[in-house]
């Protein structure tokens, strides 16, 4: 990892949340910018957008990114179980309460059982959280997602649609572990050029992303047109809820304000991308992936403020198993 200035962290992070906002209200606008060029399908572009994201992580990934299991076994094991029971049990509880169209209601639980996502580690750093224990919750809670986000998409999503947990382990596989594997392939061989990639690849995440919330919401526009306003509210409640719990559970448990904190911002801040990528390949991606194309824009945004808040008000103890540095910006 890299040191990097808190101000600079912060500002990249509000002009990525701008840019997602601002290619929103384009896609709504002008969804035919973001539907076809020249008779090519945009949607075609989300899976392998997603995996050149993965690759990316995994280019930065090492050993190191799992000492925190050794280091600090309880935090992560709480850490990890909030992530797979409080965001599934929430998304379950809005989608019903909400009463909204199955498919609809089956991508509100879809972000909910998605890992945490990799603008929790530069959002954890920005609030003087615990950034170890950060890094290894969503590295533990990305290498879980094919076999925990089909399970819990079949046993909370299975009354809204069909969910076929096989084909959806190997699709997410696809998405995550694939990409992965070869970027640590890469991270060994070319490890001299591996400063240069970690430079490159968050630009690439930021815009890879903002295209896919742009093709997303192009794609789904008439049903936001319907459900938009509180789908949104939705998703609000969803995103908040996941700080609140995330925390109040971590202080319950008896873990300390930076780890707590830790637990608050990896429960909120979910993998948006790889949510949307399972309903493209669902074939859904027009309404079960409007859910996860808005918790981006909305997580960043609290998320946001969450930190910048926390950053002002240091934990008052500061111990933690190694020193705090900021992560490799990897935003999704």
């Amino acid at each position: 990892m890299h040191s990097e200035p808190k101000s600079s962290s912060s500002w990249k992070n509000l002009i990525y949340t701008a840019l997602i906002l601002l290619v929103v209200v384009l896609a709504m606008s002008f969804p035919g910018l973001f539907t076809e060029i020249g008779g090519f399908q945009l949607k075609k572009l989300i899976v392998p957008l997603l995996q050149l994201i993965m690759l990316g992580m995994g280019t930065t990934m090492s050993v190191k990114d799992f000492e925190g299991v050794v280091k600090m076994p309880r935090a992560v094991v709480i850490g990890v179980a909030c992530q797979f029971l409080i965001m599934p049990m929430l998304g379950f509880s809005l989608a019903n309460a909400f009463n909204f169209p199955p498919e609809i209601a089956a991508g509100v639980i879809l972000i909910g059982c998605s890992p945490s996502g990799l603008a929790s580690n530069v959002m954890c750093f920005i609030a003087k959280a615990n950034v170890p224990l950060s890094i290894t919750v969503t590295s533990i809670a990305t290498l879980l997602a094919p076999v925990m986000t089909p399970a819990l998409m079949k046993v909370l999503a299975g009354q809204f649609i069909e969910i076929e947990f096989t084909r959806m382990m190997i699709e997410i596989m696809n998405i995550i572990i694939l990409p992965i594997a070869v970027g640590l392939v890469l991270n060994r061989v070319f490890r001299n050029s591996a400063k240069i990639i970690n430079k490159v690849m968050p630009l690439v995440s930021m815009g890879g992303i903002v295209l896919i919330v742009g093709i997303i919401t192009a794609a789904g526009r008439e049903s936001l047109l319907t459900v938009g306003w509180t789908l949104a509210l939705c998703v609000l409640i969803h995103n908040l809820c996941g700080f609140l719990l995330g925390y109040w559970s971590a202080r319950l448990l008896r873990l300390d304000e930076q780890s707590c904190r830790t637990v608050a911002i990896e429960v909120g801040l979910q993998n948006g991308g790889l949510a949307s990528g399972i309903a493209l390949q669902m074939g859904k991606v027009a309404t079960v992936g409007l859910a996860p194309a808005l918790f981006g824009p909305i997580m960043n945004t609290t998320g946001s403020l969450l930190a910048t808040f926390w950053s002002q008000r240091p934990p008052k103890s500061t111990e933690v198993s190694e020193p705090v540095s900021a992560p490799a910006d990897k935003t999704v």
